[in-house]
């Protein structure tokens, strides 16, 4: 007797493939889904990293990047963890993330699929990808005029 395959749409038994609702559960902050999980080699840093922002030859008030593993910034002020209120900046646009690679810990970044891009030293970043970042580095979100150099206590500034 030949046997018949199970007919579409019938159950079989248990389905245990991912369906991305605990991720989903997990994701959640203040009722909003976070696009971005940290990777297993998220580590806070262990030298103090600042963001330094500028508008146009106008520097404004350091932002601090040490005190957590990783950073988002975008334009929604209830879940990002740097604001940036540029109109061509996506609600979840970027994070900067500090990973333990080789034994050293370095920032990253990574574009959340942002609509406008980011840019890392005037280059177009793909999404989706980390990018490590290094001192004296400039990152750009959107068409915002805001530039942010990224250094370290310890950077030495040439003059």
């Amino acid at each position: 007797m030949e046997e018949k395959p199970p007919a579409a749409g019938s159950s079989t038994g248990p389905n245990y493939s991912l369906s991305g609702a605990l991720a989903k559960d997990t994701n959640t902050f203040k009722g909003v889904v976070i696009k971005y999980n940290e990777p297993p080699e998220a580590h806070k840093p262990d030298q103090r990293w600042f963001l330094y922002p500028f508008k146009g030859d106008q520097s404004l008030d350091p932002i601090p990047i040490y005190r957590q593993s990783a950073y988002l910034l975008g334009r929604d002020r209830n879940i990002a963890d740097i604001p940036i209120d540029h109109p061509s900046c996506s609600k979840q646009h970027a994070v900067i993330q500090f990973r333990k690679m080789k034994g050293k810990i370095c920032p990253y970044l990574i574009d959340l699929e942002s609509a406008n891009k980011t840019k890392l030293n005037n280059e177009t970043i793909e999404p989706s990808r980390y990018y490590q970042i290094f001192e004296k580095d400039v990152i750009k979100f959107g068409f915002s005029t805001r530039d942010y150099v990224i250094m370290h206590e310890n950077c030495a500034i040439e003059t």
